[in-house]
């Protein structure tokens, strides 16, 4: 997945490239430079704690372990485009990035995860006590930032992604490791772990920007979809990424057994001796030296990287189509260039 958040220096760091080619999301982060800043200051503000000072070691930890808190800025985004000025944006924004810190949090204990980034997972560094405990604290700070806004209807959307986040992990639960995954069960967990707080966060910044129900729901498809490509296409890096770019070793996911959309493709089309060798490492966990190279190389065999590449570029098309109601102006013109940057990681 994208990561949280670099820090506050990343705008700078973004600020200061003239020559070099910028992307979409390199374009969205200058746009929303200021408006970033208050997020950022709103997040160091109320992560602290001064009865709990291991609340605000564990989430610097995380927050700070480097990406491009693609959430926060599609809320700016979607608050942009209707030329809103004020500052609850940046309140919604920080909301939902302490909800995706939180989940992040929480996701490292149940797959008890070593490294996230590059870096050593909060858990390893501190234990899963102070990283469950955190991810509470943080969820509750996230409720206090939305329901100051003073909108039922946000803290609507919000309080029910929450929810579908938290369903979609406990699905994911009985579906990793069990080779009778299908496709659309999948699809509904990535549709909760991923796709909800992207459909929620572009939803609520449109809101407080003052949106009709038209253009909300717009917003809200854009989202949905927008979230599907970019979950489907770190799956399928992890099958074909570099590790710079994912922060992670290319077959995490398999040697964590996970069932993710390149093995089910493969599954789907398996003989009875590779459906044995997908048995053993996947639902055994009985795992051997040369196995990822095997699990690869039947992957390609089955054209399932092929597939799943076609699904998140689908997913990606769905996402810019449903900008079409929306006003005309940059900020609309980068987020539909984004839905091309997140499947060309991968074409």
């Amino acid at each position: 997945m994208w990561a949280v958040g670099r820090g506050r220096g990343e705008v700078d760091e973004m600020d200061v490239m003239s020559s070099e080619k910028t992307t979409p999301l390199d374009q969205m982060q200058r746009s929303l430079a200021q408006k970033m800043k208050g997020v950022n200051d709103l997040i160091a503000t109320r992560m602290a704690s001064e009865n709990a000072p291991r609340i605000p070691e564990v989430t610097a930890h995380l927050v700070g372990a480097g990406g491009k808190r693609l959430r926060p800025m599609l809320t700016l985004a979607s608050a942009a485009i209707f030329g809103y000025q004020g500052h609850d944006d940046e309140k919604l924004a920080a909301t939902v990035e302490f909800i995706h810190t939180a989940t992040l949090l929480h996701d490292d204990v149940v797959d008890e995860s070593a490294q996230r980034r590059g870096r050593p997972t909060a858990n390893l560094l501190w234990d899963n006590k102070s990283s469950v405990l955190v991810g509470d604290y943080l969820f509750s700070r996230s409720f206090q930032l939305m329901v100051e806004c003073g909108s039922l209807q946000i803290l609507d959307i919000l309080a029910n992604a929450s929810a579908v986040i938290a369903e979609g992990e406990v699905l994911q639960l009985s579906a990793a490791q069990n080779l009778g995954t299908s496709e659309e069960i999948y699809t509904r967990v990535i549709r909760g772990k991923t796709a909800a707080l992207f459909s929620a966060a572009t939803q609520v910044g449109g809101l407080v920007a003052g949106a009709g129900d038209p253009q909300v729901t717009a917003l809200r498809t854009y989202g949905d979809a927008l979230g599907m490509s970019f979950q489907i296409v770190d799956d399928l890096l992890d099958y074909g990424g570099a590790t710079s770019d994912l922060g992670k070793n290319v077959g995490d996911d398999f040697r964590e057994r996970k069932m993710s959309l390149p093995v089910i493709l493969a599954v789907s089309k398996a003989d009875a001796p590779e459906r044995a060798f997908w048995a053993r490492v996947i639902e055994k966990g009985d795992q051997r030296e040369g196995d990822l190279e095997e699990a690869l190389s039947l992957i390609a065999r089955h054209g399932a990287l092929e597939e799943t590449r076609h699904q998140a570029t689908r997913w990606a098309a769905q996402a810019k189509a449903a900008l079409d109601p929306l006003p005309a102006g940059e900020m609309k013109d980068v987020m539909a260039d984004l839905t091309d940057f997140v499947v060309s990681r991968v074409t």
